[in-house]
């Protein structure tokens, strides 16, 4: 194994071989903080570039014949691509940074690869720069301005730079949360007849807007990015559609989906019954369940994810299995991480239509399901622990509450012992049935803007 000293002596090694590489071109190797991450960067004839990759995870720059366009934070920068290196970090070439056009420093290429001019950037994303690093100014919420209209007024919010944003319908209100934003709280009033005040506060490292909406009202939130800021536009009023027959399909009848994971080898079908019992409570009480399987048949795997993602809610419930675990005991599983459909993602990251929040549901929505599963079990004398998991496909593909419910290990003979009884099945069934119904039933009832009520009533 080699040590640290001559680790450091084979890079630096690799260094100057690459540098033989550059036919004589003076580049020096450095650092660079971008927005306090730490990536790689050259000194290029006494400029700093940095990599069309080391920029990826803050910016989006894509090549366009001999233009590199750069778009991020609200901004869109145009750079020409000079293959003279050291002409490239004069002022010799004309770069556009939105609307601006001035003579910078330009693109360059190095052993092929795209290099960009970091003060360039800087100047162009309005950020702080100085040698080897780069500052982003938090985004700012810099004015809150309103329209009255015939049938629906207009709120909008102008910001520094682009945020990730969620709207929320909760009753007699609209929540707008907007991500890592800074701003003044305060209440605004307006002259608007359906949108008569909002109000702006803090909420952790977050913003959000309160405005309230009347039962007849209708509301969407979209977003305008312009050179140089972005525009967060509010619309309400009974002007503005209220439902959607999609959407209001998933508030009046919401699918629960059920998945027993079939565990060879433990004799009795433990997870099938807990299932099984479950679905017969929620269906006495008009809600709809579907399971992924049956003692006459089983979904394919395509299948089972396909009514996967039609689902409001979907529970699979599984045994612990791992050669060799000591492990025991009743666990909540909740998934982390990114979804595996790029819709969901992009939903959750703010790009919403309206009522995008009934069809594609935040992280919160699992954790307050999960809340109320573990709230039901230990009513029913079963402690159950929390944890989170990412490698869980069928989780991922849920777009609404989704929960993993191990009912035990099926290598601990204590947990397989109670899982023989009726009554811890029981209890288990009745637990899941119970939280699914209480969620549900909040989250119709939250849901006020659109005319439809809860689908069912508790087991």
């Amino acid at each position: 194994m080699r040590t640290a000293p001559q680790r450091a002596a084979l890079r630096l090694l690799s260094a100057g071989l690459l540098l033989l590489g550059l036919a004589g071109a003076q580049i020096a190797f450095s650092r660079l903080s971008l927005a306090g991450q730490p990536v790689d960067s050259i000194q290029l004839y006494g400029a700093e570039y940095a990599s069309q990759s080391a920029l990826s995870g803050l910016l989006t720059v894509t090549r366009e014949g001999p233009i590199v366009r750069v778009t991020g934070l609200g901004h869109t920068l145009l750079l020409p691509i000079d293959e003279d290196q050291q002409r490239a970090t004069t002022d010799f070439n004309t770069v556009q940074l939105d609307t601006r056009r001035l003579q910078a420093r330009a693109a360059t290429l190095v052993n092929g690869n795209l290099y960009l001019p970091v003060e360039t950037l800087a100047a162009g994303l309005g950020a702080q720069y100085e040698p080897g690093k780069l500052t982003v100014p938090p985004p700012q919420l810099l004015g809150v301005s309103s329209r009255a209209g015939r049938d629906a007024d207009r709120l909008v919010l102008d910001l520094s730079r682009d945020v990730e944003m969620q709207d929320e319908g909760r009753g007699d209100r609209v929540v707008i949360t907007l991500r890592g934003l800074k701003g003044e709280a305060r209440r605004y009033t307006t002259r608007g007849a359906f949108v008569p005040s909002a109000e702006v506060a803090r909420s952790g490292e977050n913003l959000t807007v309160t405005l309230p909406l009347k039962a007849s009202s209708g509301y969407r939130v979209y977003k305008v990015v312009r050179p140089g800021n972005v525009r967060v536009v509010v619309d309400a009023g009974p002007g503005v559609a209220r439902s959607s027959p999609e959407v209001l399909t998933r508030v009046t009848a919401p699918l629960i989906v059920l998945d027993p994971v079939r565990v060879p080898g433990v004799g009795r079908d433990v997870t099938l019954e807990v299932a099984r019992r479950a679905a017969e409570l929620l269906s006495k009480f008009g809600w709809q369940v579907r399971m992924t399987r049956d003692t006459s048949q089983t979904l394919s795997r395509e299948d089972a994810l396909r009514l996967t993602r039609q689902s409001d809610v979907y529970l699979a419930l599984d045994l612990g299995r791992l050669p060799g675990a000591r492990r025991g005991g009743v666990t909540v599983y909740e998934q982390t991480g990114r979804a595996s459909a790029p819709l969901i993602n992009a939903i959750r990251a703010g790009a919403a239509p309206p009522y995008a929040a009934l069809v594609v549901a935040g992280p919160g929505s699992t954790r307050r399901l999960g809340e109320l599963l573990r709230g039901e079990l230990k009513a029913g004398g079963v402690t159950a622990g929390r944890e989170t998991t990412s490698r869980v496909l069928s989780l991922g593909e849920a777009p609404q509450a989704a929960l993993l419910l191990e009912l035990g290990w099926a290598g601990n003979a204590e947990d397989l012992a109670k899982l023989g009884v009726d009554q811890r099945l029981q209890v288990m069934a009745v637990a899941v049935a119970r939280s699914v119904a209480t969620y549900l039933t909040a989250r119709a009832n939250n849901n006020a803007n659109i005319s439809a009520g809860a689908a069912g009533a508790q087991p």
